[in-house]
């Protein structure tokens, strides 16, 4: 069986030491044997685990979020029923900050129309847009 320090565990997942021992004090990646000098040893597990980890990472799920998707992997009976129902509410809430990016832009947009030009003026009409008291029909949610 390969065993790796945590320098080399850490270059062979592309991440940092600190990184490997903050999963390993948050509980994502279990606790592991020390040799007799006191160096941790991680095995091939650690290795796909933390690159599972990293995998979750990109596709936006927070650590917090792995946390509970770990959990369904270690110790649930309806492992793929449970990642599907977490993999779906992610999905919809990345379509929600979807729309969310799509209105701002949107604004940013009508605000820079406001003033196609680049000149160097001190009154600046998206300034003055941004100054301006919302009426009470531009209010969302207020």
């Amino acid at each position: 069986m390969i065993h790796y320090r945590t320098g080399e565990l850490a270059e062979k997942c592309n991440v940092n030491k600190e990184t490997i021992r903050y999963y390993e004090r948050k509980g994502l990646i279990p606790e592991t044997e020390r040799t007799e000098g006191g160096y941790r040893l991680y095995t091939e597990e650690t290795v796909r685990r933390i690159q599972f980890i990293k995998r979750l990472q990109g596709l936006g799920f927070t650590l917090a979020e792995i946390d509970k998707l770990l959990g369904v992997v270690d110790r649930d009976r309806d492992r793929c029923k449970d990642m599907y129902r977490f993999v779906t509410q992610k999905i919809e809430e990345i379509q929600a900050n979807i729309r969310d990016l799509k209105r701002i832009e949107a604004m940013l947009q009508q605000l820079k129309e406001c003033c196609p030009h680049e000149d160097n003026l001190y009154n600046c009409p998206i300034i003055d847009l941004l100054l301006e008291e919302p009426s009470d029909e531009g209010r969302h949610g207020e």
